[in-house]
């Protein structure tokens, strides 16, 4: 689950780090009575959506007088914000944060991610911030600070200060950064985080440490016994065919490719993307419909498919266990009637009543393609979706 930088910035206060007074506004009228109860000097104002690279594609602006931002706001406001994590249809901006301004001496980053191969959250600074970690890690690999910590114990005080003095800061600084790592794991492990940034953590030129900006991604299986943060989802910012599949318990995550795809098993799924893919052809989804899914659950997974403009062939493709072959089968079928079955589809059953899931296919009247195997399966589908 992905939230808002105002929201991030709210979590990570409460675990006392510094961050600049801000308000979330909808309206440019709102924007500009903010910067005034700001103190009416420089702004900043920001676009908040599920997306990083918001300055690059212009939404993130400064404001030097409540009339600037404004006039900012409204620049920014009900534009379809384009970067690199939104694809070239970029995403609506439907409210901005007003955030003061401040003077910068310095900018760095802080971040903190699972390193699978060590089984630990690691958390890396950097003394280059205010850019794409990526770039910097691909530059220069010995930039990047790293300390691997224990979730039940915590970051300790002494990987905080050592980190920080890795990173050239001097003085009362390195008790300031320490306090704002150490705070930052404690919120990522309390909270189910998945991801944790501040990029830039910014030293101002009082000696000041500040989160001046802030992700925080959290592991849905952790939502429950976090309340406060589950209730911050926006489903604005989710695509609608992926909001529909959560409500199902479904996991399915939309793509940009041309063959939709419904699978029993995130490992078949994977697979199974793969071997489109090395067969010419491009996934439009990751589905997975799970090993208990109900009737109607395959059923609503396979209208989802169906709702995706971009798909133009469907593969079935399922290896029964607890999943049963008859109840996919049954599912393609209603969803396939109901909806009006548009686009070529390409079924591969095997496993748990997979003759009888084949008879009902074959009596269903519906036109389909049977395969034999994964990569046979993978060649007609992609066929198919090129019109061959």
């Amino acid at each position: 689950m992905k939230i808002h930088e105002y929201q991030a910035k709210q979590i990570l206060a409460s675990y006392g780090v510094p961050t600049l007074r801000n308000t979330v506004v909808t309206t440019a009228d709102e924007a500009e009575a903010a910067a005034r109860d700001l103190g009416g000097g420089l702004v900043v104002v920001k676009a908040q959506v599920h997306a990083g690279g918001r300055g690059k594609g212009g939404g993130v602006k400064l404001a030097h007088s409540p009339e600037e931002a404004r006039q900012v706001a409204d620049e920014i406001l009900g534009m379809q914000l384009v970067t690199h994590q939104t694809g070239p249809e970029g995403v609506l901006v439907r409210m901005v944060m007003v955030e003061e301004g401040c003077k910068i001496a310095r900018e760095l980053y802080a971040g903190i991610a699972l390193d699978r191969a060590q089984g630990m959250p690691v958390l890396m600074a950097c003394a280059e911030g205010g850019v794409e970690i990526e770039e910097i890690a691909a530059r220069d690999p010995d930039a990047i600070k790293k300390a691997a910590f224990d979730p039940d114990r915590g970051l300790r005080p002494f990987q905080a200060t050592a980190l920080a003095f890795e990173l050239g800061l001097e003085g009362n600084t390195v008790r300031k950064a320490a306090a704002m790592f150490v705070a930052l794991a404690k919120a990522y492990v309390e909270k189910d985080a998945s991801l944790a940034e501040i990029n830039p953590m910014v030293i101002t030129e009082d000696g000041d440490v500040i989160a001046l900006d802030a992700k925080i991604d959290f592991d849905d299986n952790g939502l429950y016994r976090n309340k406060d943060v589950a209730a911050m989802a926006d489903a604005s910012e989710e695509d609608p065919l992926e909001a529909r599949a959560k409500a199902l318990d479904l996991a399915y995550i939309a793509l940009d490719g041309e063959v939709g795809c419904m699978v029993n098993g995130a490992g078949l799924a994977m697979s199974t993307m793969d071997v489109i893919q090395v067969h010419g052809g491009s996934p439009a989804n990751f589905l997975d419909v799970g090993g208990g899914a109900t009737l109607e659950k395959v059923t609503e997974a396979f209208r989802i498919i169906l709702e995706d403009p971009k798909v133009k062939a469907i593969l079935v493709n399922i290896f029964g266990g607890i999943m049963r072959c008859d109840v996919i089968a049954e599912g393609v079928v209603a969803a396939a009637r109901d909806l009006g079955l548009s686009v070529p589809l390409v079924v591969r059953l095997e496993g748990t009543n997979v003759e009888q899931g084949r008879k009902i296919l074959a009596e269903s009247g519906i036109a389909l393609t049977v395969a034999s195997d994964m990569t046979d399966a993978a060649k007609k589908v992609v066929a198919a979706a090129k019109g061959n």
